[in-house]
């Protein structure tokens, strides 16, 4: 079963991760900075409720009608139970009561010498009241302040760091494509050294350590393939003198056919190593490949819709369109058909189509892909080709004729390779990358 997959950037992950910290802080402060002031203050009124009490019971002590002052009272039934038991210790004390209509009750009461007792009754409200709303309303500000202070900072952050990473991709990226010389420390830059720097790092010993091996393993099959070359030769050379005979015939046959898989090789060899450059000329495209094909292959059908000049190398061109046209002969069916329009070239056969693994991936040396389209060969002819494209600057590209779930061999059926050449003529080896796409 596939997993759901939610698809988000760094930057808004770290964004998300500082505002939630910076809520989580700033809820955090205000409740225990609301709780310290609204303490703070009711300390402060009870003290002031003990000034007062204690003054009303002077003033009421020393009256000779008895009257309470500052709205106190004698023996109040509204006292608490709690101040009640601190009177019978003869106790001078205050006491909170809250309301759940409204701000907390202040009480504070002292007994009197004659057994009573004397009590004022407030309500927490008025300045203080605004104080501690207003201090609440800052809070509410400063909290919500600190949450968008946070979003921006990580939005700055995260898109700093998601910036070198995209960096770091896109360089990848070109190193896979073929590009080693693309360092991908060098792409991402900046002054700031982290985690992004050991990444590209490690990217770049990797490359180095994957470049050095296929150079290897390409000198090996260079160095293989022209050790081959002298005895391959002399091996022709003798079976030219042997009598005539089918026996012989076999013979020239497998050594004629060893000595042109050494020659391919040694072209493969040659082109990996990105050394090759172009002989370029101006040539009428569609006059060049109308003669080439006819003397390669009379029995080819060559359309040209539009003549284009084009500046390449002719001996290159010719060897993509030996190349295309002998896969064609020998794994596709009748007719075949070049059609040249600009700087175009497609070549069709009505064949069973590439496998899917040469349109998935491209061609591969030594893999001849699906049985019925490679049985012979040893997938070097498009390899080569692929190969002498780059050096033109030119794309290739490989795609079926017949649409999913067609038959193949039907007469919309065939695989068409295209050879786009480039508009202006290549300064490098490889100016364009060799794509496996369905145009």
């Amino acid at each position: 079963m596939k997993r759901f997959a939610l698809r988000t950037g760094v930057r808004w992950k770290i964004s998300i991760a500082i505002a939630a910290v910076g809520a989580l802080i700033a809820l955090t402060l205000s409740l225990v900075v609301h709780n310290a002031a609204r303490v703070s203050m009711l300390d402060s009124a009870r003290d002031v409720q003990l000034e007062r009490i204690g003054l009303a019971q002077r003033l009421y002590e020393t009256s000779t009608n008895k009257d309470p002052r500052f709205s106190a009272k004698v023996n109040d039934p509204a006292l608490p139970r709690d101040l009640q038991k601190l009177m019978k210790e003869k106790r001078r004390a205050t006491y909170i009561r809250d309301r759940d209509d409204g701000p907390p009750e202040i009480w504070a009461a002292v007994p009197l010498a004659d057994g009573g007792v004397l009590s004022i009754r407030t309500r927490f409200a008025g300045r203080s009241a605004d104080i501690l709303n207003d201090l609440n309303r800052a809070l509410i500000i400063g909290s919500v302040s600190v949450v968008f202070g946070g979003c921006a900072l990580g939005v700055l952050i995260g898109g700093q760091l998601s910036r070198r990473l995209r960096k770091a991709a896109t360089a990848a990226a070109t190193v896979a494509e073929g590009n080693t010389e693309v360092r991908v420390r060098d792409a991402i830059g900046g002054v700031v050294r982290d985690e992004t720097d050991e990444l590209a790092r490690a990217v770049d010993a990797l490359t180095d350590a994957l470049n050095a091996r296929i150079q290897a393993e390409r000198r090996v099959t260079a160095d293989i393939a022209h050790e081959l070359r002298t005895p391959v030769t002399g091996l022709l050379t003798a079976a030219e003198l042997l009598p005539p005979g089918r026996p012989t015939e076999l013979v020239r046959d497998r050594a004629q056919a060893m000595r042109t898989l050494v020659e391919d090789v040694l072209e493969v060899a040659r082109l990996d190593s990105a050394s090759e450059r172009a002989e370029l000329q101006e040539i009428a495209l569609g006059e060049f490949v109308t003669r080439r094909v006819m003397a390669l292959n009379p029995e080819v059908i060559v359309q040209v819709v539009h003549e284009s000049w084009v500046s390449t190398d002719p001996r290159r061109l010719e060897r993509i369109l030996l190349n295309l046209l002998t896969n064609a002969g020998k794994y596709g069916r009748s007719p075949i058909q070049v059609t040249v329009e600009g700087r175009v070239v497609r070549v069709r056969d009505h064949g069973p189509g590439f496998p899917e693994a040469l349109l998935r991936e491209g061609p591969s040396r030594f893999r001849t892909g699906a049985s019925d389209r490679a049985g012979t060969g040893h997938g070097l002819g498009l390899t080569i080709a692929a190969g002498q494209a780059r050096v033109l600057g030119a794309r290739l590209t490989f795609r079926n004729a017949a649409p999913e779930g067609t038959d193949p061999l039907g007469e919309s059926g065939g695989a068409i390779a295209v050879l786009w050449l480039p508009e202006h003529a290549p300064t490098t080896t490889g100016s364009f990358p060799i794509l496996a796409i369905d145009d």
